[in-house]
């Protein structure tokens, strides 16, 4: 069988990579991928644009694909899930109605109230003033988002009112993440260890994969500007069996039904973003795809087919699949570039050595393949991802595997996994 996966990014990589790894999959397009996709065994890249579904369903159905993933989340909001299952195209991935839980905000926090999942106490504002009249009803620090799809940056933690009116004029009056921020959250700043936990929805079935934690600082010890993410590892240990049960039973089973409820019931990778204290466990966000870095160090353990998961999932057969891991750890370390999350730039040449470190994956991100050269072309770069037999030791081959690789300005943190090494 033929695979399409939509995206460019770190996840795409890996997941191009996973499902090449499958005998039942004779050939992986990725569209637009990057220079890892391009020069991974069984994938190729294809350029399409995403924005005529017309022109996704005609290379489809040309081609011969039986299954795309779409790994990004502006698609699966914009609803290219929909239109390919109109055209009878299996396809993983939510409906545009269901991808709201990720593509407004406002949208998400007035779904989790209505159906009981506990979250943080907040409000919501479509205008600069009323937001500002706010912020002498509430305590400090407190969190600015903006509603709408921001690439994992529309996140401002506020210390002061001073620095909350600034996220606000920033996000209202300098358009700073554009018309995803015409709304804002303003919401209740939650202390405690973060955690990502990642499950496969089908309609009423669902099977969590394995737990991991995202480093969302630019700087070691958590400090600095929001990223989109600078490393993962799996599993997490801040999720116990406890801690696991709960997840399940107020998070994930009350956000599966509720869907079904509203009439749109859920088909994809379905991660919520947890905050977790004294046992407790409160919401900060959805996101209606894998995570990224999360995908690289989660796939890196997953012994069984990521491409019968999917198929299982669309077919709602997802309880006659048996999900199976590696019981090593592994943890993933990205390279950025300088200056990133704000401007950095770009076609840096990139110099790679040889891999010889076991259980290991150089997943590429924002890269291009030009004149048999790699270069650079986005902030997050790389993905240094390896297995270990516990924490420290995936760690220690994951940073192995970073000093394979070298261009100008290349920079990552130090200590990713940190929290889970006692």
């Amino acid at each position: 069988m033929k695979v399409l996966i939509i995206g460019s990014g770190g996840r795409e990589h890996a997941l191009a990579w996973k499902c090449a790894q499958d005998d039942i999959v004779k050939h992986v397009f990725v569209c637009p991928g990057n220079a890892g996709t391009h020069l991974e065994d069984k994938v190729s890249n294809i350029e399409l644009n995403l924005n005529e579904f017309s022109s996704i369903e005609k290379f489809c159905l040309e081609e011969k694909v039986e299954l795309v993933i779409i790994g990004p989340e502006q698609p699966l909001v914009d609803g290219l899930t929909d239109f390919l299952q109109s055209k009878n195209i299996k396809t993983f991935g939510p409906s545009k109605n269901a991808a709201q839980l990720e593509g407004s905000k406002t949208f998400s926090k007035d779904f989790f109230v209505k159906y009981n999942i506990p979250t943080a106490k907040y409000k919501s504002f479509d205008n600069f003033e009323s937001s500002l009249e706010y912020l002498n009803e509430i305590s400090f620090p407190t969190v600015v988002k903006a509603d709408g799809l921001a690439a994992g940056k529309g996140v401002i933690i506020c210390q002061t009112s001073k620095e909350a009116i600034k996220a606000l004029d920033s996000i209202f009056n300098d358009k700073a993440f554009g018309t995803a921020g015409n709304r804002v959250v303003i919401e209740e700043f939650l202390e405690g260890e973060e955690a990502s936990f990642i499950a496969v929805v089908s309609k009423d079935k669902i099977i969590p994969l394995a737990t991991s934690q995202d480093h969302k600082a630019v700087g070691d010890g958590d400090f600095g500007l929001n990223t989109g993410g600078m490393g993962a590892y799996s599993p997490a240990p801040i999720v116990t069996e406890e801690i696991h049960k709960k997840i399940l039973n107020e998070v994930m089973y009350p956000t599966m039904n509720g869907l079904i409820n509203e009439g749109s019931p859920y088909l994809g990778f379905l991660y919520a973003g947890l905050m977790i204290k004294d046992n407790e466990i409160k919401v900060l966000e959805f996101n209606c795809r894998f995570g990224d870095p999360e995908t690289q160090p989660i796939l890196l353990r997953l012994n069984s087919s990521l491409v019968e998961l999917c198929k299982a999932a669309i077919d709602d057969e997802l309880d006659t699949y048996s999900i199976q891991w590696t019981e090593k750890h592994s943890c993933g370390v990205v390279i950025a570039s300088e200056g990133y999350p704000e401007d950095y730039e770009s076609n840096k040449k990139v110099s790679i050595k040889e891999n010889n470190i076991k259980d290991s994956k150089l997943f590429h991100a924002g890269t291009k393949y030009e004149n048999e050269t790699v270069l650079t072309s986005g902030g997050r770069v790389f993905c240094a991802t390896a297995l270990g037999s516990d924490l420290k030791d995936a760690q220690k081959n994951a940073y192995n595997l970073v000093n394979n690789v070298e261009f100008d300005g290349a920079f990552f943190r130090k200590d990713i996994g940190f929290k889970g090494i006692k």
